[in-house]
């Protein structure tokens, strides 16, 4: 520590020297007389010998982790990530840059991930090099330190969304440590038991009066060797994927030992909420200058400082939601997700809320903008969502879907221009996906023309067509204290009415037996061999459809993990199902046979 000190600042008093370290004067003094003895120190400060003795312990480098999706902090980052949002006029990274840059610590490493693009300025401004991590939405800060192990030396560990208040980093550490706090009361931090010289002795997430972990840390080099050690073990397992750095911390501090860097809580910041940042910055509790905050506050008529932020309320695979409060009420905010300008005609959708909206199965609808896609709702606190592996809950959805199905209004399609024409949005999805160079499958050729043959019967098949939801998702469907209700009419149109079933089947991840199951409790009978038909060709189709729709929106950079993959096997698997068992030869016979029928002259 008093180390540290000279080699900042070699001319400091002992007494600042110990103000500065926390350590008594008498020991700064021992400390200082030592120094001399083996010549480390003379009248005019640090001697060669003792710069060459400071040596192993320059700090190298810092890596901050910056990739995550910063979800409690919506909706001020569904266009920021979290560490470039202001505090006091200053973004919290810039801050920490700024801060390791006065200590002399050039080489700084920021590994991206959401939004990544948001960070390049940093570059130009900062000198600094940006590390991207693929996988930052799918798994936790584990995996960022995984993609920036290379540089792993005497380096300081950093999260981009952290402020400090007063310089904690120096250009030479001694000893590997990590920051913590005090929490009065319960925490659901890391929380610490520590020993002699403040070393961790126990690290687990939660406590009560604890210090507990926040703020950076600082990496050793030969803690660097053995923490990358492990951490390429870790990365290799998943059920890591959840995991924090920490947690390889916690789980080997025999090997890894590190000790507590002691912070006042009101030196080291991290912002878990709106209140805390209006806490913190009282330009929060103002105009925030964000587009959303400025939006709810004009629908309500209120001052953004009446506006209470709870957090995300789930991330949907279209678009975003949060959940706020104005004068004691709960609503929900709908954000449309990145490229949804080009895949939804949202007056087709206010559209689909008028016609459905006597029969009271909508969620309330607050505003909607048809022309952005901005919607605010009620919150209904309590509302569960079906569960489809519930065979009554089941029975109850598909009860719903007919009913919404055999409703007046859904069953006159002439009043409305609504339609999917699900080769229309085949079609449409594919070229959207073509443009960024996004369909991967190297049998797409192959699979499409079996597409193709089965968009063509169903288009002779002529089937009348009713009001149907599309995204027919169980999560979609809540349980209300009262009633049962249907939320998010976006994809909505006419169409065959057994299309709600499949996509119901295909969203859940239904098999083939389970698949049967929901139609024979939609029809309330045991289906027809035509209608079985049916069932299994929009389980194809739509399972096209929705994997050309993920290859497009994660060639904008989303991730969904699995999801294309999957529903592109429901294209190829329900085609082998409905040709090698006769479904498909079946159809057309029943076509011709239609066909050849004389004409109905009664």
């Amino acid at each position: 520590m008093v180390n540290g000190c000279l080699s900042a600042a070699p001319h400091i008093t002992q007494r600042f020297t110990a103000e500065t370290s926390g350590l008594s004067l008498s020991t700064v003094a021992r400390t200082h007389a030592r120094l001399n003895a083996r010549q480390f120190l003379d009248k005019n400060g640090i001697t060669i010998l003792g710069k060459a003795a400071l040596e192993p312990y320059k700090v190298d480098n810092a890596i901050i982790l910056a990739a995550g999706l910063g979800t409690r902090l919506v909706p001020f980052t569904y266009h920021s990530p979290k560490g470039l949002l202001p505090v006091k006029g200053t973004s919290m990274i810039e801050r920490q840059i700024e801060q390791l840059r006065e200590c002399g610590i050039e080489e700084i490493l920021i590994v991206v991930g959401y939004l990544k693009k948001k960070f390049d300025y940093l570059i130009d401004k900062y000198n600094v090099r940006l590390l991207y991590n693929p996988e930052y939405a799918t798994k936790n800060n584990l995996t960022s330190l995984y993609y920036a192990r290379q540089y792993l030396k005497n380096s300081y560990v950093l999260v981009s969304d952290n402020w400090i208040e007063h310089n904690i980093f120096n250009s030479h550490e001694y000893d590997s440590w990590i920051c913590g706090v005090y929490y009065q009361g319960k925490t659901n931090e890391w929380a610490t038991t520590t020993g002699a010289r403040d070393r961790i002795l126990s690290l687990k997430i939660g406590g009560e009066d604890v210090w507990g972990l926040i703020g950076p840390a600082y990496f050793s080099r030969a803690y660097s060797v053995e923490f990358c050690t492990l951490l390429e073990r870790y990365y290799q397992r998943p059920e890591t994927d959840d995991f924090y750095f920490e947690h390889i911390i916690s789980d080997n501090l025999k090997t890894l030992p590190i000790s507590l860097n002691r912070q006042s809580a009101d030196n080291v910041y991290e912002f878990e909420n709106l209140e805390e940042l209006r806490a913190f910055d009282v330009d929060y509790g103002k105009d925030t200058n964000n587009e959303v905050m400025q939006q709810i506050a004009q629908i309500f008529g209120v001052e953004q400082s009446a506006i209470e932020i709870i957090g995300p309320l789930r991330e949907g695979m279209t678009n975003n939601s949060f959940l706020f409060v104005v004068d004691g009420v709960s609503y929900v905010f709908r954000v449309p997700g990145q490229g949804t300008d080009r895949l939804i005609d949202r007056r087709r959708e206010k559209r689909a809320y008028e016609l459905v909206a006597p029969l009271g199965l909508t969620d309330e609808i607050i505003f909607f903008d048809d022309m952005t896609g901005v919607k605010v709702s009620r919150y209904y606190k309590g509302a569960r969502v079906v569960d489809p592996e519930d065979d009554a809950q089941v029975a109850e959805a598909m009860q719903l879907l007919r009913q919404i199905h055999t409703t007046e209004s859904a069953t006159a399609p002439k009043a409305t221009p609504l339609r999917f024409d699900v080769k229309h949005e085949i079609a449409f999805y594919e070229k959207l996906a073509s443009e960024l160079n996004a369909i991967h499958y190297s049998d797409y050729a192959e699979i499409r023309a079996k597409a193709n043959e089965l968009l063509d019967l169903r288009e002779h098949l002529a089937i009348p067509e009713v009001l149907c939801h599309i995204d027919y998702v169980y999560t979609n469907i809540l349980y209300l204290p009262e009633r049962m209700c249907v939320i998010d009419w976006e994809y909505s149109g006419f169409a065959d009415p057994i299309i709600d079933v499949a996509m119901f089947a295909i969203y859940a991840y239904y098999n083939r037996q389970q698949a049967d199951r929901a139609l024979v409790l939609y029809l309330g009978r045991e289906p027809t061999r035509l209608e079985q038909t049916r069932l299994y060709m929009y389980m194809a189709l739509c399972g096209l459809l929705w994997s050309l729709w993920t290859e497009y929106k994660q060639g904008l950079g989303d991730e969904f993990g699995d999801y294309s993959l999957v529903q592109y096997r429901y294209m190829n698997d329900f085609y082998q199902v409905i040709k090698d068992e006769g479904y498909l030869a079946e159809a057309r016979a029943y076509l011709t046979s239609r066909d050849k029928a004389p004409e109905n002259c009664g």
